[in-house]
C-alpha cells in the first residue's frame, strides 16, 4: 500500500503570542471588549488552537482529509468586522 499523499493548509487568524515569547519578553496580553467582539467565539486565538489543528490533520485516523485549507480564526472571517 502506498503512503498517503495529503496536502492541507492552515490559515490562522489573530493568534496572540505574547505568553509564548522568551521569558524576558513575555507579557500578559490586553484585549479590549472590541477585540473580543470581532470573534464570534468571544476571544483571540492562541498558539494551542493552531497546534491542535496540526495534530488533528497529522493523524492517520484523519487520513482521508486532503486538499483543504483550514481557517482557524474564531469565526472572524465570517463576521468580517474590523475595528
Amino acid at each position: 500500500m502506498q503512503p498517503a499523499r495529503r496536502v492541507n493548509a492552515i490559515s490562522p487568524g489573530w493568534i496572540e503570542t505574547a505568553r509564548w515569547k522568551k521569558k524576558r519578553l513575555r507579557h500578559e496580553p490586553e484585549h479590549t471588549e472590541a477585540d473580543r467582539a470581532q470573534h464570534p467565539v468571544g476571544r483571540v486565538g492562541d498558539p494551542m488552537d493552531i497546534a491542535r489543528a496540526c495534530l488533528f490533520l497529522a493523524t492517520e485516523r484523519d487520513g482521508f482529509i486532503t486538499g483543504q485549507n483550514l481557517v482557524i480564526d474564531g469565526g472572524m472571517t465570517v463576521k468580517m468586522i474590523y475595528v
